[in-house]
């Protein structure tokens, strides 16, 4: 087993791309916490974890509050005595608004959700790492964070701050044991588009033209293939960097 006694965080844990990541580190020896706004959600998954064998526990967040955070990493040292792993996975998408039709309430809301989230999980989980000289942050990112045209311009620019976030974080700690990448996935199958309410219609008449050029829909289970590689000692020498995982849809 690659992760064997280790002690993994993973936000979002509750359904697509954070559950199966979950999942596959359970299966992998990981005591894994999964964390998510819905709770009923993370129940279900440390259930399935538990019932092929694995351990987990399920614990309540909403990433956008600070206390959530912090009480999520404290909870999870109380348990489980340490962290190994963090996953920053939770995220939401927007309208496919462009600049000119952003509200204040909305651009707040991505960013602290997809943005600041990572950073606060990062700065607590870092006195963690830096104590014993050895960590694994894993934020999931999105196309939308290498590209222009993958959403609207609030969800464009929470994934760029992720993707420079992640790049400084890596350089930052390379020499303290600590590493830290990104995942880029493409269009996946889960249920993120539920968290967008009304479609605009300028924006997503933009983007479309790109959507043709999608070679296919990936599934979460590819993604936590990735997630896994960068948790493990066969990732060792990568760090600060993004892997695009979406079918070569970038390549175009």
């Amino acid at each position: 087993m690659k992760l064997k006694n280790k002690i993994a965080v993973v936000t979002g844990a509750g359904s697509g791309m954070g559950k199966a990541i979950a999942i596959v580190y359970a299966q992998e020896g990981a005591k894994v916490v999964v964390s998510d706004i819905n709770e009923a959600s993370a129940y279900e998954t440390v259930e399935e974890i538990k019932s092929a064998g694995g351990e987990a526990i399920a614990i309540l967040a909403n990433v956008a509050k600070e206390e959530d955070i912090q009480n999520l990493i404290d909870r999870t040292v109380d348990t489980y005595g340490t962290l190994d792993i963090l996953v920053n996975n939770a995220g939401i998408m927007d309208n496919f608004e462009p600049a000119g039709d952003i509200v204040d309430e909305l651009w707040g809301k991505i960013f602290a959700v997809n943005t600041t989230s990572v950073m606060r999980a990062t700065r607590k989980a870092l006195p963690i790492f830096l104590e014993k000289q050895q960590g694994v942050i894993i934020n999931v990112a999105s196309n939308g964070g290498m590209q222009g045209a993958r959403a609207g311009a609030a969800y464009t620019a929470s994934k760029h701050a992720v993707v420079g976030f992640t790049k400084n974080t890596g350089f930052m700690y390379a020499q303290k044991g600590v590493r830290c990448n990104a995942i880029a996935p493409g269009s996946v199958e889960t249920n993120i588009v539920s968290s967008m309410t009304r479609i605009n219609e300028f924006g997503m008449g933009r983007v479309r033209p790109g959507l043709g050029i999608n070679p296919r829909l990936g599934k979460p289970e590819e993604i936590a293939k990735v997630a896994l590689f960068l948790a493990t000692e066969d990732s060792s020498f990568v760090n600060g960097t993004v892997i695009a995982a979406d079918g070569g849809w970038t390549a175009y």
